[in-house]
């Protein structure tokens, strides 16, 4: 067995919401709040956020969502899925190798995502003032009959320009094929460029940029 370790840069574009479960509401203050290190009070994104938007977004672009009604993708749906084409099935097994199967049938799974942190440099200019690590955005309702805006809310957000450090590990085992594993977590990022990572996306939140992809 060999570990593969792909670093990079998080490279935020639009303001990004990932919430924090903070239940304490504070009378004109933030009602979503996004998710920090309670050691530091830095924001940042935890590897569980990128890693299951990753497979969502693969399930989608491999066309099997509608083979396992919502749920995640795992060896017995693939029995069942008979309209797949040979390569797409393939495409499939090696999700399940990378991603983990919960019907068991694809041994241990390959891939670890860390918690993404802040660059050394965006740190730096936050300590200085130079760089907002949040926002606070009014969110409204419409209301179709007047036109007004109703029920606002602030949600809070990392604000674009930010950037974090990402870490990923994929396990290869003897008789995996490195390079299609490789691949498809390339895909899986080049997926998350396209769509969104966090919440609102429908509303422009989350676009984001994967920068000086490595693999070592």
């Amino acid at each position: 067995m060999k570990i593969l370790k792909l670093t990079g840069t998080i490279k935020v574009e639009t303001g990004l919401h990932i919430g924090g479960g903070d239940d304490t509401m504070k009378i004109g203050g933030i009602d979503n709040q996004v998710v920090k290190d309670p050691n530091t009070g830095e924001p940042y994104i935890p590897g569980s956020s990128l890693k299951g938007k990753m497979r969502s977004l693969l399930e989608w672009s491999m066309g099997v969502v509608g083979i396992t009604e919502g749920e995640p993708l795992t060896s017995k749906h693939l029995e069942d899925a008979k309209f797949l084409s040979d390569e797409d099935k393939e495409r499939a097994k090696n999700l399940l190798k990378l991603f983990g199967d919960r019907a068991g049938k694809s041994g241990i799974t390959r891939i670890s995502v860390g918690d993404c942190t802040l660059t050394d440099e965006c740190r730096e200019k936050a300590q200085k003032k130079e760089l907002a690590l949040s926002e606070a955005k009014y969110e409204n309702v419409i209301d179709r009959r007047t036109g007004t805006a109703k029920h606002p809310r602030q949600t809070e957000r990392v604000p674009a320009g930010v950037e974090f450090d990402f870490d990923i590990r994929v396990k290869v085992l003897d008789g995996d094929d490195e390079e299609k594993l490789k691949s498809l977590v390339e895909q899986g990022l080049e997926l998350v460029e396209s769509d969104y990572l966090g919440g609102n996306g429908s509303r422009g939140y989350g676009r984001v940029k994967f920068l000086n992809r490595t693999w070592k």
